[in-house]
């Protein structure tokens, strides 16, 4: 059994000075402002979008990203409606198979110490949900059937594409405090790669959840 560590990854290319030029350009077709275009107008022209509230215009830019995550932490992600998902399958992934190791992956979990007592048990229990599924495969069940045993704890990967309104929404729901602490987790360093990117876009969300002085990582 493999124990991992959450994460994401910023899939395709993301050009952050080409997604503030879209969204100007489509910005200033609302205003019929387009001879005002310069090579360096777009970032303050953001700036301005967002901070008046014309949130519609932000929607002509998109961004995909990769989670690992755990499954409960996926069944939550899924919720979010304007976004489209692609997640790594337990019907048909058989985790006995050699490109899996032979052996399932869990996720860490966030709230327990390594080596405390209920990290201990933990681990014991994913343990045993993988000795139990091998042998139900031994046994002929499917990988559909047999991932019965699998834990909410079971690695998954979840491919989300949304555009940079519905991001911002995601974000500042899912950093906020009172969102799940493995949630955060890969929430927060996804905001942090953001703003890092294009700041203009993520200024106000970044400053409320992690200017505050809340470490990326947490």
């Amino acid at each position: 059994m493999k124990v991992v560590s959450p994460g994401h990854e910023i899939l395709f290319p993301l050009d952050g000075e080409e997604i503030l030029r879209r969204v100007e350009l489509a910005g200033r077709s609302c205003y019929k402002s387009e001879d005002r275009i310069i090579p360096d107008s777009a970032p303050g022209f953001v700036q301005r979008i967002v901070q008046a509230g014309h949130h519609s215009v932000i929607e002509h830019a998109c961004v995909t990203v990769r989670f690992v995550c755990d499954r409960g932490i996926s069944h939550e992600l899924v919720r979010h409606r304007l976004a489209s998902f692609s997640q790594e399958s337990t019907r048909y992934a058989n985790y006995s198979r050699e490109k899996f190791g032979r052996e399932i992956t869990v996720v860490k979990p966030a709230f327990w110490e390594e080596g405390s007592e209920a990290y201990t048990l933990w681990l014991e229990a994913m343990q045993k949900a993988e000795a139990c599924y091998m042998e139900l495969l031994e046994k002929g069940a499917a990988p559909g059937q047999a991932r019965a045993v699998l834990p909410n704890s079971l690695k998954t990967e979840v491919v989300m594409t949304c555009n940079i309104r519905e991001w911002r929404h995601v974000l500042d729901v899912r950093c906020s405090r009172t969102a799940h602490m493995q949630m955060r987790e890969i929430m927060l360093p996804l905001l942090q790669d953001l703003h890092d990117r294009i700041p203009e876009l993520f200024n106000d969300i970044y400053e409320r959840h992690v200017g505050s002085g809340t470490p990326p990582s947490q």
